[in-house]
């Protein structure tokens, strides 16, 4: 009897499919992929199998021979997804039942040319990373740690992209480089980036992309090149967004952080913010500095500081389409920070034979910044040509810095200073009005547009001492002065972009013109600058098969100095070492000329090759006064600085669970300048490199581990020491592409890292090591809401100040 009741139940699931959806185990697809012209097996390339609402269920790479197989399936519909770099993608529905259990799909033909039937696009199938003529993208979207880490952690993978142990990003192995957020500038990456990118959840963002030879069209500043991050903006009338929770300790702190985006018929807005605190226990370090002139001497320094730091942040972007060829857009974004932070210190000066001088000193600082910059952009469309583009834009950006040093001196011996305050209030603010025009011409699309900036930077600094006697603290005139500066940029660009075959080439030229005013108001003084550049740039990618290619590029940059480096305050928190701005600072112009090559199959690589070559490089230069034996260091245009280097990013997936990515780079510099009228030379290998696995156990379970090296920095008076660092972390979806939770440990086997730097001048050499804790715990929790459909309609072209350095 229970063999009829069985046979009469799967009758019934044939006729309404219903009952055999449940019925696992007895059903499979099959295929073999081929190229459709040379009728050759297709290996490596990305099967998908979803179910009739397009989730995914089960992914593969095809054999050797282009054969793939998903079995122990249950009866219904579905969706199988072919897609290989350089073919199309091909997608057939499938139907499986009782009585067709098995369907072997036959030979299945990839064309360059997509033109199969039914086909759909499915946004989820693409390569980590791609490369195009003038730059890399990592597509965060596709690596699915990026729903449970923040975006500096995701910049440890993405190809020419390091990060160290403090968290601090190189491009190419170089900090002279601009972060823009969606193709624009924000006044919160302009002031404390890594703060911020700790705290953005790697959720909210599309991709990142590395432009390694930034068109004319981009200011010329910035010698390594421009990263720009990509949010995510896909929805169709409707609302989607993430909210991601985080707690690091024993340094950190909690952090919050999130993005939502909604559309309403010709309406769309996306907004993203967050915010932090980190906070650093108190560490130890030390230095020793030898006086080598004409009166030897030693001082040694012992430190200990803590301190506390506050970061939030907030953006949106609004855009709306008056009609398809008018469209409107704006943007708006505010940040803020605070920080407090306290050392002690004890200083002791000392010759031969006896001591010289020695106390003990308190420092208390404060430091608060808040950044605002918005825009406006209008595009006008064309009815006969939709890619003809005529764009105007309007900016406003500032921020504020202010810094605070409370200093208390005691256990004096042979030294005089009483205690003291100084403060440092710096602005800056500038108007941005810009142009474009795009208008492709047959194969070749031309680009020009005009642009000006009025900026001004404004610093007011004050010294005071205690007075003695009244125990009242008095402003010293001759430390204490106002200065104004104001920069107006003015600029013309012209570029050519064209694809011939297997051929992509961009190139253009940049004309800029900088008028600067500067005046010390206090005692009445001026520096009057005005110079010209004329900047190319030219990029050439040639594809040697449908998964590889090479690339070429030739960039000149400008690094024009910005506020910190011309700001003529002097600090004083360390009364033996003074630092300060130099107003009279010119801008460095630099060139690089790289050749690269990329391919991607099973795997993806991607190898680089740069020299660069910078004339009147701006640096940090410390001489040492004999007389007083305070080491004051100022930016100066010194000297000049070649390198000579390659990049690399290897990422290949083993199993389908499991991934193993490397990145890095090697190379050796050399810069001469001067100190003290006296030349100064460094030379030396400089190299960083990480390797990260990660492993997809079964049930939504994620293992990561990470691991980087670095053999130090260089400048022109400093070599610092190598170290390595480790990281491990693990997460686990709560709710399936909803909910997830996860947890890291970072050099969970050193508490401590010890940083050593080597300074030396004409008359000196010094050594210091700071303590820093390196052992450190995260969790984080996120949450992501919402359907991801069609993308918001917005501006082509605006303004993205990008010509000052940091």
């Amino acid at each position: 009897m229970k063999k009829y009741i069985l046979l009469l139940a799967l009758s019934l699931a044939t006729v309404t499919g219903g009952w055999a959806q449940a019925i696992t185990g007895t059903f499979s697809i099959k295929g073999e992929v081929m190229d459709s012209i040379t009728r050759k097996p297709v290996d490596y390339a990305t099967a998908s199998l979803r179910n009739a609402q397009k989730q995914v269920l089960k992914t593969q790479l095809t054999k050797t021979d282009g054969t793939f197989a998903f079995e122990k399936l249950a009866a219904g519909k579905y969706l199988l997804t072919v897609i290989y770099v350089g073919y199309g993608t091909k997608t057939i529905p499938v139907e499986l039942s009782v009585t067709s259990p098995e369907a072997n799909l036959g030979k299945l033909l990839l064309s360059s040319q997509s033109k199969q039937l039914n086909a759909v696009a499915i946004t989820a199938d693409k390569p980590l990373v791609k490369q195009e003529t003038d730059r890399i993208s990592y597509d965060l979207q596709a690596d699915p740690e990026s729903k449970v880490t923040s975006v500096l952690e995701m910049m440890r993978k993405v190809p020419l992209l390091t990060v160290d142990a403090e968290d601090n990003v190189k491009m190419s192995g170089n900090t002279s480089y601009r972060i823009l957020i969606n193709g624009k500038p924000s006044s919160m990456m302009e002031r404390n980036p890594k703060d911020i990118l700790r705290s953005m959840p790697a959720s909210s963002i599309q991709r990142i992309e590395v432009i390694t030879t930034p068109p004319a069209k981009y200011d010329a500043e910035g010698l390594g090149g421009i990263i720009n991050i990509v949010t995510n903006k896909r929805v169709d009338n409707g609302y989607n967004g993430s909210v991601n929770v985080s707690q690091r300790f024993p340094v950190g702190g909690p952090g919050v952080g999130g993005s939502f985006t909604t559309k309403r018929g010709k309406l769309g807005i996306s907004s993203y913010g967050g915010a932090s605190i980190y906070n650093t226990p108190g560490a130890a370090n030390w230095s020793n500095r030898a006086n080598t002139g004409s009166q030897p001497s030693s001082l040694a320094q012992n430190n200990n500081r803590e301190s506390d730091s506050r970061s939030g942040y907030l953006g949106a972007e609004i855009s709306y389409e008056i009609d398809s060829l008018n469209l409107i857009s704006t943007q708006l974004n505010v940040n803020g920070s605070g920080s407090d932070d306290n050392s002690l210190q004890n200083s002791l000066l000392a010759n031969q034979s006896a001591t010289l001088k020695r106390y003990d000193l308190y420092n208390t600082g404060s430091g608060s910044g808040l950044g605002l910059d918005a825009a406006i952009n209008y595009q006008l469309g064309f009815k006969k040509q939709k890619n003809r583009l005529l764009t105007f834009s309007y900016r406003y950006y500032g921020f504020g810095n202010d810094q605070q040093n409370d200093v208390d001196i005691s256990n004096q011996f042979n030294y005089t200073l009483p205690d003291y305050r100084q403060v440092n209030e710096s602005n800056s603010s500038e108007h941005t009005f810009q142009a474009d025009y795009v208008h492709p011409i047959k194969k070749v699309t031309v680009e020009a547009g005009l642009k000006g900036i009025m900026r001004i930077n404004e610093s007011d600094f004050q010294y005071r001492e205690q007075n003695t006697a009244t125990g009242a603290f008095e402003t010293v005139a001759s430390r204490t002065n106002t200065f104004n500066n104001k920069q107006n940029v003015f600029s013309a660009y012209n570029t050519y972009s064209f694809n011939i075959q297997k051929w992509g080439i961009k190139a253009g030229v940049r004309l800029e013109n900088t008028v600067i005013k500067a005046d010390f108001i206090s005692n009445a003084s001026q520096v009057n600058q005005n110079y010209f550049n004329l900047v190319p740039s030219v990029a050439i990618n040639r594809n040697l098969t449908k998964t590889s290619g090479i690339n070429f590029g030739y960039m000149q940059r400008v690094q024009r100095p910005g506020i910190y480096q011309l700001n003529p305050f002097v600090d004083r928190s360390n009364p033996y070492f003074e630092t300060t701005g130099n107003p009279d600072l010119r801008p460095s112009t630099g060139s690089t000329l790289q050749m690269g090559y990329n391919t991607f199959k099973k795997g993806s690589l991607n190898i680089m090759i740069r020299y660069t070559w910078i004339n009147s490089l701006i640096f940090p230069v410390s001489t040492l006064d004999q007389a007083t034996n305070i080491t004051l260091t100022r930016f100066e245009n010194t000297g000049a600085a070649k390198a000579l280097g390659i990049n690399f990013n290897h990422n290949y997936p083993i199993t389908q669970k499991w991934n193993v990515s490397t990145n890095g780079g090697f190379a050796h510099g050399w810069v001469v300048g001067t100190s003290a009228g006296k030349p100064i030379r460094n030379h030396g290998f400089m190299g960083n490199g990480s390797v990260n696995t990660g492993y997809k156990f079964g049930k939504g379970w994620r293992a990561n581990g990470n691991f980087y090296a670095s053999t130090g920095s260089l400048t022109i008076q400093e070599r610092g020491r190598g170290y390595f660092s480790s990281s491990f972390s693990a997460s686990k979806d709560i709710v399936k592409d909803k909910l997830s939770f996860s947890a890291s440990a970072n050099n969970p086997f050193n508490k401590y890292r010890t940083n050593y730097v080597h300074t030396f001048g004409p008359d000196f050499d010094q050594v210091a090591e700071s303590r820093l804790f390196f052992r450190t715990f995260n969790t984080s929790l996120n949450y992501r809401f919402g359907k991801l459909k069609e993308e918001i309609k917005k501006n082509k072209r605006g303004i993205k100040n990008d010509d000052v350095s940091n």
